[in-house]
Protein backbone atom coordinates (compact mmCIF):
# COMPACT_ATOMS: atom_id res chain seq x y z
CA UNK A 1 0.00 0.00 0.00
CA UNK A 2 1.34 3.44 -0.91
CA UNK A 3 1.11 6.50 1.30
CA UNK A 4 0.69 9.90 -0.31
CA UNK A 5 -0.14 13.36 0.98
CA UNK A 6 -0.71 16.71 -0.60
CA UNK A 7 2.70 18.22 -1.27
CA UNK A 8 1.60 21.60 0.08
CA UNK A 9 -0.04 20.18 3.21
CA UNK A 10 0.98 21.30 6.70
CA UNK A 11 -0.15 19.64 9.89
CA UNK A 12 -0.07 16.80 12.40
CA UNK A 13 -1.08 13.40 11.08
CA UNK A 14 -4.27 11.97 12.69
CA UNK A 15 -5.04 8.43 13.84
CA UNK A 16 -6.25 7.02 10.52
CA UNK A 17 -3.19 8.33 8.68
CA UNK A 18 -0.94 6.69 11.27
CA UNK A 19 -2.65 3.40 10.39
CA UNK A 20 -2.03 4.13 6.70
CA UNK A 21 1.64 4.81 7.45
CA UNK A 22 1.95 1.40 9.09
CA UNK A 23 0.14 -0.30 6.21
CA UNK A 24 2.56 1.36 3.78
CA UNK A 25 5.62 0.22 5.75
CA UNK A 26 6.58 3.68 7.00
CA UNK A 27 6.07 2.47 10.58
CA UNK A 28 7.60 -0.99 10.96
CA UNK A 29 6.01 -3.13 13.67
CA UNK A 30 7.47 -6.13 15.46
CA UNK A 31 3.87 -7.03 16.39
CA UNK A 32 0.49 -5.70 15.29
CA UNK A 33 -0.93 -2.61 16.99
CA UNK A 34 -2.79 -3.25 20.24
CA UNK A 35 -6.00 -1.63 21.42
CA UNK A 36 -5.72 2.08 22.26
CA UNK A 37 -2.12 2.25 21.02
CA UNK A 38 -3.16 4.75 18.34
CA UNK A 39 -4.28 8.04 19.88
CA UNK A 40 -6.06 10.87 17.99
CA UNK A 41 -2.79 12.56 17.03
CA UNK A 42 -0.03 10.23 18.22
CA UNK A 43 1.18 6.67 18.48
CA UNK A 44 2.14 4.97 21.73
CA UNK A 45 5.54 3.27 21.48
CA UNK A 46 6.06 -0.17 23.02
CA UNK A 47 9.10 -1.46 24.86
CA UNK A 48 11.01 -4.40 23.49
CA UNK A 49 12.12 -7.44 25.49
CA UNK A 50 15.47 -6.22 26.80
CA UNK A 51 16.73 -3.25 28.82
CA UNK A 52 20.34 -2.17 28.98
CA UNK A 53 21.60 -0.55 32.18
CA UNK A 54 24.11 2.05 31.00
CA UNK A 55 26.66 4.20 32.79
CA UNK A 56 25.20 7.50 31.60
CA UNK A 57 22.74 9.13 29.28
CA UNK A 58 24.03 9.82 25.78
CA UNK A 59 23.25 10.98 22.27
CA UNK A 60 24.78 8.96 19.42
CA UNK A 61 25.69 11.95 17.24
CA UNK A 62 25.78 11.90 13.44
CA UNK A 63 28.47 9.20 13.07
CA UNK A 64 27.19 6.49 15.42
CA UNK A 65 24.24 4.23 16.05
CA UNK A 66 22.53 3.79 19.39
CA UNK A 67 23.48 0.10 19.39
CA UNK A 68 27.17 1.03 19.08
CA UNK A 69 26.95 3.40 22.03
CA UNK A 70 25.10 0.79 24.10
CA UNK A 71 27.96 -1.66 23.51
CA UNK A 72 30.38 0.96 24.84
CA UNK A 73 28.35 2.01 27.88
CA UNK A 74 26.26 -0.94 29.05
CA UNK A 75 26.78 -2.39 32.53
CA UNK A 76 24.35 -5.30 32.22
CA UNK A 77 21.24 -6.52 30.41
CA UNK A 78 17.77 -7.06 31.89
CA UNK A 79 15.19 -9.43 30.38
CA UNK A 80 11.79 -7.71 30.16
CA UNK A 81 9.93 -10.70 28.71
CA UNK A 82 8.26 -11.55 32.02
CA UNK A 83 8.68 -8.12 33.60
CA UNK A 84 11.53 -6.56 35.58
CA UNK A 85 12.04 -3.74 38.05
CA UNK A 86 14.00 -0.67 36.99
CA UNK A 87 15.54 1.09 39.97
CA UNK A 88 15.26 4.81 40.68
CA UNK A 89 18.13 7.10 39.66
CA UNK A 90 19.58 4.63 37.15
CA UNK A 91 19.65 5.01 33.36
CA UNK A 92 18.35 2.31 31.03
CA UNK A 93 18.06 2.05 27.24
CA UNK A 94 15.33 -0.13 25.73
CA UNK A 95 14.88 -0.89 22.01
CA UNK A 96 11.29 -0.26 20.91
CA UNK A 97 8.97 -2.57 18.99
CA UNK A 98 8.34 0.17 16.42
CA UNK A 99 10.91 1.43 13.94
CA UNK A 100 10.54 4.00 11.17
CA UNK A 101 11.07 4.35 7.43
CA UNK A 102 9.98 7.97 7.04
CA UNK A 103 9.55 9.65 3.67
CA UNK A 104 11.38 12.95 3.09
CA UNK A 105 8.38 15.13 4.00
CA UNK A 106 7.50 13.61 7.42
CA UNK A 107 9.25 14.31 10.73
CA UNK A 108 8.52 12.72 14.09
CA UNK A 109 8.62 14.10 17.63
CA UNK A 110 8.24 12.13 20.86
CA UNK A 111 7.13 12.89 24.40
CA UNK A 112 6.46 10.87 27.56
CA UNK A 113 2.87 9.73 28.00
CA UNK A 114 0.91 11.62 30.65
CA UNK A 115 0.93 8.66 33.03
CA UNK A 116 4.69 8.30 32.64
CA UNK A 117 5.32 11.91 33.60
CA UNK A 118 3.01 11.69 36.59
CA UNK A 119 5.12 8.81 37.95
CA UNK A 120 8.27 10.94 37.65
CA UNK A 121 9.71 8.49 35.12
CA UNK A 122 12.04 10.45 32.85
CA UNK A 123 11.93 9.09 29.29
CA UNK A 124 13.38 10.26 25.98
CA UNK A 125 13.32 8.64 22.55
CA UNK A 126 16.62 8.23 20.69
CA UNK A 127 17.29 7.44 17.03
CA UNK A 128 20.51 6.56 15.23
CA UNK A 129 22.74 9.44 14.16
CA UNK A 130 20.79 12.12 16.04
CA UNK A 131 22.00 15.13 18.01
CA UNK A 132 18.67 15.70 19.83
CA UNK A 133 16.42 13.65 22.05
CA UNK A 134 12.78 13.08 21.08
CA UNK A 135 13.31 14.36 17.51
CA UNK A 136 13.46 12.14 14.42
CA UNK A 137 14.34 13.86 11.17
CA UNK A 138 12.55 13.59 7.83
CA UNK A 139 13.57 10.56 5.83
CA UNK A 140 14.90 8.61 8.84
CA UNK A 141 15.11 4.85 8.31
CA UNK A 142 16.04 2.87 11.38
CA UNK A 143 15.24 1.65 14.88
CA UNK A 144 13.97 3.64 17.84
CA UNK A 145 15.06 3.38 21.47
CA UNK A 146 13.87 4.95 24.67
CA UNK A 147 16.00 6.14 27.56
CA UNK A 148 14.31 5.45 30.90
CA UNK A 149 15.32 6.89 34.24
CA UNK A 150 12.85 6.50 37.14
CA UNK A 151 13.42 9.50 39.39
CA UNK A 152 11.31 8.70 42.47
CA UNK A 153 9.57 5.30 42.38
CA UNK A 154 11.09 2.01 41.21
CA UNK A 155 8.91 0.76 38.36
CA UNK A 156 7.96 -2.66 37.02
CA UNK A 157 8.03 -2.81 33.21
CA UNK A 158 7.64 -5.54 30.62
CA UNK A 159 7.80 -6.05 26.90
CA UNK A 160 4.91 -4.10 25.38
CA UNK A 161 4.70 -1.48 28.15
CA UNK A 162 4.07 2.00 26.75
CA UNK A 163 5.93 4.96 28.24
CA UNK A 164 6.40 7.29 25.25
CA UNK A 165 4.37 8.50 22.29
CA UNK A 166 5.29 9.94 18.92
CA UNK A 167 3.65 12.50 16.64
CA UNK A 168 4.17 12.81 12.91
CA UNK A 169 4.16 16.18 11.14
CA UNK A 170 4.35 17.54 7.64
CA UNK A 171 5.48 21.11 7.12
CA UNK A 172 4.94 23.92 9.62
CA UNK A 173 2.01 22.95 11.83
CA UNK A 174 2.24 25.58 14.60
CA UNK A 175 -0.37 28.34 14.47
CA UNK A 176 0.81 31.91 13.96
CA UNK A 177 -0.09 34.55 16.53
CA UNK A 178 -2.97 35.78 14.37
CA UNK A 179 -4.27 32.25 13.79
CA UNK A 180 -4.15 31.52 17.53
CA UNK A 181 -6.03 34.75 18.30
CA UNK A 182 -8.71 33.84 15.77
CA UNK A 183 -9.05 30.30 17.13
CA UNK A 184 -9.40 31.56 20.70
CA UNK A 185 -12.05 34.06 19.58
CA UNK A 186 -14.00 31.25 17.93
CA UNK A 187 -13.51 28.46 20.47
CA UNK A 188 -12.39 30.08 23.76
CA UNK A 189 -9.35 27.86 24.27
CA UNK A 190 -8.91 28.87 27.91
CA UNK A 191 -11.41 30.05 30.52
CA UNK A 192 -9.35 33.07 31.59
CA UNK A 193 -11.04 36.42 30.87
CA UNK A 194 -7.78 38.07 29.86
CA UNK A 195 -5.98 35.15 28.26
CA UNK A 196 -2.28 35.62 27.55
CA UNK A 197 -1.75 34.25 24.03
CA UNK A 198 1.84 35.37 23.52
CA UNK A 199 3.74 32.48 21.92
CA UNK A 200 0.93 30.11 22.93
CA UNK A 201 -1.76 29.95 25.62
CA UNK A 202 -0.17 30.82 28.96
CA UNK A 203 -0.89 28.45 31.84
CA UNK A 204 -0.35 29.36 35.48
CA UNK A 205 -0.29 27.27 38.64
CA UNK A 206 -3.33 26.96 40.92
CA UNK A 207 -2.33 27.24 44.57
CA UNK A 208 -5.66 28.52 45.88
CA UNK A 209 -7.17 25.13 46.70
CA UNK A 210 -10.57 26.36 45.50
CA UNK A 211 -10.86 23.76 42.74
CA UNK A 212 -9.78 20.72 44.77
CA UNK A 213 -11.27 20.86 48.24
CA UNK A 214 -8.54 22.95 49.86
CA UNK A 215 -5.65 20.92 48.48
CA UNK A 216 -3.24 22.18 45.83
CA UNK A 217 -1.22 19.11 44.97
CA UNK A 218 0.80 16.10 46.03
CA UNK A 219 4.43 15.56 46.93
CA UNK A 220 5.96 12.16 46.16
CA UNK A 221 7.18 10.08 49.06
CA UNK A 222 10.62 8.49 49.10
CA UNK A 223 11.54 4.82 49.67
CA UNK A 224 8.21 3.45 48.45
CA UNK A 225 7.25 0.15 46.93
CA UNK A 226 7.34 -0.66 43.23
CA UNK A 227 4.78 0.73 40.77
CA UNK A 228 3.71 -1.58 37.94
CA UNK A 229 3.25 0.80 35.01
CA UNK A 230 0.57 -1.45 33.47
CA UNK A 231 -1.54 -1.80 36.62
CA UNK A 232 -4.50 0.58 36.71
CA UNK A 233 -5.92 1.64 40.08
CA UNK A 234 -3.68 -0.78 41.93
CA UNK A 235 -2.13 1.45 44.59
CA UNK A 236 -3.33 3.57 47.47
CA UNK A 237 -2.47 7.25 47.31
CA UNK A 238 -1.26 7.32 50.91
CA UNK A 239 1.56 4.85 50.28
CA UNK A 240 3.16 7.00 47.59
CA UNK A 241 1.98 10.60 47.97
CA UNK A 242 1.68 13.32 50.59
CA UNK A 243 -1.27 15.69 49.94
CA UNK A 244 -0.44 19.41 50.12
CA UNK A 245 -2.98 21.80 51.64
CA UNK A 246 -3.40 25.34 50.38
CA UNK A 247 -1.55 27.98 52.39
CA UNK A 248 -3.20 31.26 53.44
CA UNK A 249 -0.77 33.17 51.22
CA UNK A 250 -1.43 30.83 48.24
CA UNK A 251 2.23 29.94 47.78
CA UNK A 252 4.30 26.76 47.80
CA UNK A 253 8.00 26.31 48.54
CA UNK A 254 9.51 23.69 46.26
CA UNK A 255 12.18 21.64 48.01
CA UNK A 256 15.22 20.76 45.88
CA UNK A 257 15.04 17.29 44.39
CA UNK A 258 11.41 16.72 45.38
CA UNK A 259 8.65 15.86 42.88
CA UNK A 260 5.21 17.50 42.92
CA UNK A 261 1.90 17.05 41.11
CA UNK A 262 0.08 20.38 40.76
CA UNK A 263 -2.61 21.72 38.41
CA UNK A 264 -3.10 24.73 36.21
CA UNK A 265 -5.36 27.57 37.29
CA UNK A 266 -6.86 27.68 33.81
CA UNK A 267 -9.12 25.11 32.19
CA UNK A 268 -8.20 24.55 28.56
CA UNK A 269 -9.61 22.79 25.55
CA UNK A 270 -8.24 21.52 22.26
CA UNK A 271 -10.76 21.65 19.37
CA UNK A 272 -11.08 18.63 17.06
CA UNK A 273 -9.04 20.03 14.17
CA UNK A 274 -6.07 20.96 16.36
CA UNK A 275 -3.46 19.42 18.63
CA UNK A 276 -1.40 21.11 21.33
CA UNK A 277 1.86 20.68 23.18
CA UNK A 278 2.99 22.04 26.53
CA UNK A 279 6.31 23.87 26.35
CA UNK A 280 8.29 25.50 29.17
CA UNK A 281 7.42 29.13 29.78
CA UNK A 282 10.95 30.42 30.31
CA UNK A 283 13.87 28.56 31.92
CA UNK A 284 15.06 31.86 33.38
CA UNK A 285 11.98 32.55 35.53
CA UNK A 286 12.69 29.96 38.19
CA UNK A 287 14.67 26.95 39.36
CA UNK A 288 12.14 24.29 38.46
CA UNK A 289 11.08 22.02 35.61
CA UNK A 290 7.41 21.67 34.66
CA UNK A 291 5.63 19.00 32.67
CA UNK A 292 7.33 15.88 31.43
CA UNK A 293 4.45 14.72 29.19
CA UNK A 294 3.62 17.48 26.75
CA UNK A 295 1.13 16.22 24.11
CA UNK A 296 -2.52 17.31 24.29
CA UNK A 297 -4.69 15.47 21.78
CA UNK A 298 -7.59 16.83 19.70
CA UNK A 299 -10.68 16.83 21.90
CA UNK A 300 -8.86 17.28 25.22
CA UNK A 301 -11.27 19.20 27.46
CA UNK A 302 -13.59 19.74 24.49
CA UNK A 303 -17.32 19.74 25.25
CA UNK A 304 -18.12 17.67 22.17
CA UNK A 305 -15.82 14.92 23.43
CA UNK A 306 -17.13 14.82 27.00
CA UNK A 307 -15.10 17.62 28.53
CA UNK A 308 -15.97 21.06 29.90
CA UNK A 309 -12.48 22.40 29.81
CA UNK A 310 -9.75 20.48 31.61
CA UNK A 311 -6.94 21.69 33.81
CA UNK A 312 -3.42 20.78 32.82
CA UNK A 313 -1.69 18.62 35.39
CA UNK A 314 1.79 19.94 36.11
CA UNK A 315 4.65 17.61 36.95
CA UNK A 316 7.04 19.84 38.84
CA UNK A 317 10.57 19.23 40.08
CA UNK A 318 12.72 21.84 41.77
CA UNK A 319 16.38 22.05 40.92
CA UNK A 320 19.36 23.05 43.09
CA UNK A 321 17.72 25.58 45.42
CA UNK A 322 14.34 26.00 47.16
CA UNK A 323 11.95 28.04 45.06
CA UNK A 324 8.66 29.76 45.94
CA UNK A 325 5.77 29.31 43.53
CA UNK A 326 2.96 31.86 43.78
CA UNK A 327 -0.69 31.32 42.86
CA UNK A 328 -1.23 32.44 39.28
CA UNK A 329 2.46 32.32 38.35
CA UNK A 330 2.90 31.38 34.68
CA UNK A 331 4.70 28.05 34.38
CA UNK A 332 4.11 26.92 30.80
CA UNK A 333 2.49 27.61 27.46
CA UNK A 334 0.23 25.48 25.32
CA UNK A 335 1.29 25.73 21.68
CA UNK A 336 -1.44 24.81 19.21
CA UNK A 337 -0.93 23.04 15.90
CA UNK A 338 -3.28 22.33 13.03
CA UNK A 339 -4.18 18.75 12.20
CA UNK A 340 -3.68 17.54 8.64
CA UNK A 341 -7.18 16.00 8.90
CA UNK A 342 -9.69 15.56 11.72
CA UNK A 343 -9.08 12.34 13.71
CA UNK A 344 -11.59 9.52 13.56
CA UNK A 345 -11.77 9.49 17.39
CA UNK A 346 -11.21 12.46 19.67
CA UNK A 347 -9.61 12.37 23.10
CA UNK A 348 -12.25 10.99 25.46
CA UNK A 349 -14.08 9.02 22.78
CA UNK A 350 -13.76 5.21 22.64
CA UNK A 351 -10.03 5.06 23.27
CA UNK A 352 -9.75 4.82 27.05
CA UNK A 353 -8.67 8.41 27.66
CA UNK A 354 -7.85 8.68 31.36
CA UNK A 355 -7.78 12.43 31.96
CA UNK A 356 -10.73 13.98 30.14
CA UNK A 357 -12.33 16.85 32.13
CA UNK A 358 -9.62 16.40 34.75
CA UNK A 359 -8.71 18.63 37.64
CA UNK A 360 -5.89 17.88 40.07
CA UNK A 361 -5.33 14.20 39.34
CA UNK A 362 -2.64 11.61 39.94
CA UNK A 363 -1.81 9.00 37.32
CA UNK A 364 -4.20 6.14 36.55
CA UNK A 365 -2.16 3.79 38.76
CA UNK A 366 -3.59 5.18 42.02
CA UNK A 367 -7.02 4.57 43.52
CA UNK A 368 -9.10 7.68 44.04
Amino acid sequence: MSFTVNGSAHGVLPDHMIVEMADAGLIVLAYDFVESQIQPASLDLRLGDIAYRVRASFLPGPDATVAERIDELKLHEIDLSDGAVLEANCVYIVPLLESLALPPEIVAAANPKSSTGRLDVFTRVIADGTRRFDMVGAGYHGPLYTEISPRTFPVLLREGSRLSQVRFRIGEATLTADELDALHAAERLVDADNADLTHGVALSVDLSGENSGGFVGYRAKRHTGVVDVDRRGGYSVEEFWEPIKARPDASLILDPGEFYILASKEAVQVPPDYAAEMVPFDPLVGEFRVHYGGFFDPGFGYAGAGGKGARAVLEVRSREVPFILEHGQIVGRLVYERMLERPDALYGQRIGSNYQAQGLKLSKHFRV
